[in-house]
Order: structure tokens, then C-alpha cells, then sequence
């Protein structure tokens, strides 16, 4: 892996030294709220503002192609109390058949990395995974197993009610938030503060996902590594669409930020807190003003 060259960074010190850090540098953050986590986010994009190319690449590594860009994920998810996910990214992920019939884990995957979340004191790995409808079978995905990290589904209560009638899996805890097609995500959050102790909450996607807790105002920072390619919003003829995609029809791609947009005066606005470079590639750090 190739060092990370420091440009600037504003950020809060680290909670402790440690050589897992490397080349990095260090990473903190500041005190969480009271009543709710901690909110950052972390994607992928390319020159263009793209986050996936979709069909059978539509996972971020296609656009990423670093190998920082994959360390890095895991030093947040090592800094996170538990990680995020809307459940059409599994679902798109699970289609896209890069890791298997029964889609992926999200987990620290670099041994260094997770030794460091051990000695943060964050516990063992938990994925929190977002859905509306609850209308799944969590026997036919590998996230849900339980064997290397806790899931946690989040959902409405008639989405709880579709889950548990079906095979529901004993040890993966169910959340529920009012709402009837979408979860309320501002208590969404407050729930995960007060009954599991999450302070630190990372959001790895989807772009709808994080297009509504956008929306909510509740995401305070955004990690960002912009990928040196421009891929284009629409997708060409010559992809190999995803088994559940037309082959017929023009699909775009999409940017980081799905769902309801923001006028010229409500859009928020961001504070660059950090950049970093590795070669070509830039990993930039944004806090909410």
C-alpha cells in the first residue's frame, strides 16, 4: 500500500497513539450528542460525482481501484460503533454477484485494523441495515449469519411484522421506528443512542439512505476519496447489466446523494476538515457548518 501524503488536517487528535494508524495519521473526533450518534459517512466517487457504475460492478471498489481506499474503510468502521447500510445496497450488491449467491459482509477485513478497534473499546462489529417494508428473507443473506458481526434490522412496524412471520433468524435483533413505508430516521437514531449505546455511527450507503438522513440533518461529516476517473451518468449499451437490470433501457448512475434535493438556501453546507493524497487519489474530510 502506498503512504498517505497529509495536505492538511483540522480534525481532532486521535484517542490514543498507535502505530495502526501508519501513514495516515492520526483520526478523532469530537464528543458525541447526547441524544443521538455521532453521524459520518463514507463513499467513493469519480471525477464526475459518480458512485456506482452499476450492473455487474456496481460495488465502490469498481470505481475506487486503490487499495487505500479500502484500508481506509476499515480504519472508520474501526472508529464506528456500529456501521449503517439501507438494504437496497445489499440487495444491489447481493445482484451484483461479486461476493457469492449470499451477498457480503461488512466487516474490518485488515487484522491490524480490527486489533485497533479492540483497543478503542468499540466492542464487536455490529451492522445496523435499514429497511421500510421488511420485506426479506434473512436466511438468504451471509450478513445476517451472525458469525462475524451482530445485524441489527431497522424498520417500521409492519416491516417487524413481515420479518418475524417468515423464517426469522433468533439471534439478529429487530428495531422498530414509526412509519409505514419509511423509517423515521431522526428516531431512528436516538433509538440506537439509547438502547444500544451507539456513539459513533458510520454510513456507508446507499445514496438514498444517505440522501434522507441528508435531509434530516443528521449526518455532522462526510469522508470522501475522489477515484481519478469520469465514468459518465449514463450508463453505455456495452456494460453487462446485473441479472435484475433491463438490458434495454438507459440507466444513470448514481451520485452520493439520492432522494429529495435542497434548494440554492437550504442546501447545507460543509467545512473542509482534512485532505489526504495517495497517488492520484484524494481522501477528503468534510464537517457539517
Amino acid at each position: 500500500m502506498r503512504p498517505f501524503e497529509i495536505l492538511f488536517d483540522k480534525g481532532e487528535p486521535a484517542e490514543r497513539e498507535d502505530a495502526a494508524y501508519g501513514s495516515y495519521g492520526w483520526l478523532g473526533f469530537p464528543p458525541a450528542p447526547e441524544d443521538r450518534p455521532w453521524l459520518f459517512t463514507n463513499f467513493v466517487q469519480s471525477l464526475d460525482g459518480i458512485v456506482s457504475l452499476r450492473g455487474r460492478q456496481a460495488s465502490g471498489f469498481h470505481i475506487a481501484q486503490s487499495e487505500e481506499d479500502r484500508w481506509l474503510m476499515d480504519l472508520l468502521r474501526a472508529h464506528a460503533d456500529a456501521l449503517l447500510v439501507g438494504m437496497n445496497t445489499l440487495l444491489e450488491e447481493c445482484a451484483a454477484g461479486n461476493y457469492g449467491p449470499r451477498g457480503p459482509v461488512y466487516r474490518i477485513v485488515n487484522p491490524e485494523l480490527a486489533e485497533l478497534r479492540k483497543r478503542l473499546g468499540r466492542g464487536r462489529e455490529t451492522c445496523i441495515f435499514v429497511t421500510g417494508s421488511g420485506d426479506l428473507d434473512l436466511t438468504g443473506y451471509r450478513a445476517f449469519d451472525g458469525e462475524l458481526v451482530d445485524a441489527v434490522l431497522l424498520t417500521t412496524k409492519e416491516g417487524a411484522k413481515r420479518v418475524q412471520g417468515r423464517d426469522a433468524r433468533p439471534h439478529v435483533r429487530v428495531l422498530t421506528v414509526e412509519g409505514s413505508r419509511w423509517v423515521d430516521l431522526a428516531a431512528a437514531v436516538r433509538l440506537l443512542r439509547r438502547d444500544l449505546g451507539v456513539r459513533y455511527l458510520l454510513c456507508e450507503g446507499g445514496p438514498t439512505l444517505n440522501g434522507h438522513l441528508t435531509q434530516a440533518g443528521l449526518v455532522d461529516e462526510r469522508f470522501l476519496t475522489i477515484s481519478p476517473l469520469e465514468v459518465g451518468q449514463v450508463v453505455p449499451v456495452k456494460q453487462e447489466p446485473a441479472p435484475h437490470e433491463p438490458d434495454d433501457v438507459p440507466l444513470l448512475r448514481p451520485t452520493s446523494l439520492a432522494g429529495p434535493g435542497f434548494t440554492k438556501e437550504d442546501a447545507p453546507r460543509w467545512r473542509w476538515l482534512s485532505c489526504r493524497k495517495a497517488g492520484d487519489h484524494q481522501f477528503v474530510r468534510y464537517r457539517r457548518k
